[in-house]
């Protein structure tokens, strides 16, 4: 029996430890007229296994897996079935995937017949350390990521780094790129203990010390801030080009970037864009870049490019009409955010880098 880690935020607790384990305690305490377990594709082979329940009294919900997916036809799918099963406002759904299910399974949930409860067990490394605070639940609508969703708690989430060893090498980069971000937007030693690390060769016990500290991490920003008005904005380092490119990938290649690859791009791109508005310094730049590279594949840009990524920025919820809205570094371990940058400026230094 794994130790237990508790994380207590206003509305719920965020468990580490054994998932199988941790479920049955909460199942215990707790009586839903029915449980339904969302999963896809990978999730029902991979991590449905650990949970080692008794699935007989459980209605498992599979969909397939994959950002593609994430839109309002597999809602209504989702919803369907639902209804067909004659769901009522006192069911459980437990959201056991990545990103994906989370978001998408609390959105079902929470607008289902004006909702009812839902609990989350990330399965990625991704969605353990970003989505499990935070309470944004949603889906991507007419080709822009997250447009539509809403703000709602789920009643508890367990987080257990077992599910890490399931995971595809490039999924583990993908969701390492969000604590990156962490520790370059709110803590220098913690950029340094990460700094040497190789994250495709960690034991369960360094996960479950990493993902604690990236969550109290977000737990500060997003207690000060829980409706993302002013502070919290901090967390969209390295997403505002990273969503662009993110979504352009998703668009154009054939292979499309995953989330946090994405990101660590964006993380390098603003990391250059700090420097040149003058906030962070060229050798405090150097590591960041040192880093992602060793990490990271290179991805090839297309003269093209940049039409397109300001078309993705331009639509983002987080840019004004003055220009696009960055959190900006100042040093490693302190960001700062609101920062515009107006198109100009941006193909400017884009084209810079792009060289």
């Amino acid at each position: 029996q794994m130790n237990h880690t508790k994380i207590v935020l206003d509305d719920y607790d965020i468990l580490l430890g054994n998932a199988a384990y941790l479920l049955n305690q909460y199942l215990a305490n707790t009586s839903y007229s029915e449980h339904f377990v969302l999963v896809d594709d990978n999730t029902v082979e991979h991590c449905l296994p650990l949970l080692q329940q008794k699935f007989e009294t459980y209605q498992i919900l599979q969909i397939p897996s994959g950002e593609l997916h994430k839109n309002i036809e597999t809602c209504q799918q989702l919803w369907t079935h639902l209804m067909n099963h004659q769901a009522n406002r006192n069911a459980l759904l437990i959201n056991l995937g990545g990103g994906v299910i989370g978001d998408m399974g609390g959105f079902v949930a929470s607008t289902f017949k004006r909702g009812f409860d839902f609990i989350q067990i990330p399965t990625t490394l991704l969605a353990q350390v970003d989505a499990s605070i935070g309470g944004k639940l949603g889906i991507d609508f007419a080709g822009i990521k997250n447009s539509v969703g809403l703000f709602k708690n789920p009643k508890q989430v367990i987080i257990d780094p077992n599910f890490i060893k399931t995971l595809p090498n490039r999924q583990i980069l993908s969701g390492y790129a969000e604590i990156l971000k962490h520790a370059l937007i709110a803590d220098k030693d913690y950029w340094d203990r990460l700094y040497d690390l190789k994250p495709l060769e960690l034991s369960v016990e360094v996960w479950n010390s990493i993902i604690i500290d990236s969550l109290n991490i977000k737990k500060e920003v997003v207690k000060a801030d829980p409706f993302e008005k002013g502070i919290r904005k901090v967390l969209n380092y390295g997403h505002t080009i990273g969503h662009a490119i993110e979504s352009y990938s998703l668009d154009k290649d054939k292979d499309p970037l995953l989330h946090g690859e994405a990101v660590a791009l964006g993380l390098w791109l603003e990391a250059f864009l700090s420097v040149r508005v003058g906030t962070l310094s060229m050798t405090e730049f150097a590591d960041i870049e040192k880093l992602i590279h060793r990490l990271y594949l290179k991805y090839q840009f297309s003269d093209k490019i940049l039409t397109d990524l300001l078309f993705y920025m331009k639509n983002d919820k987080k840019n004004t009409k003055k220009g696009n809205n960055f959190t900006l570094l100042q040093k490693i371990g302190k960001s700062k955010h609101n920062c515009i940058v107006d198109d100009e400026r941006f193909i400017m230094e884009f084209n810079y880098l792009a060289k």
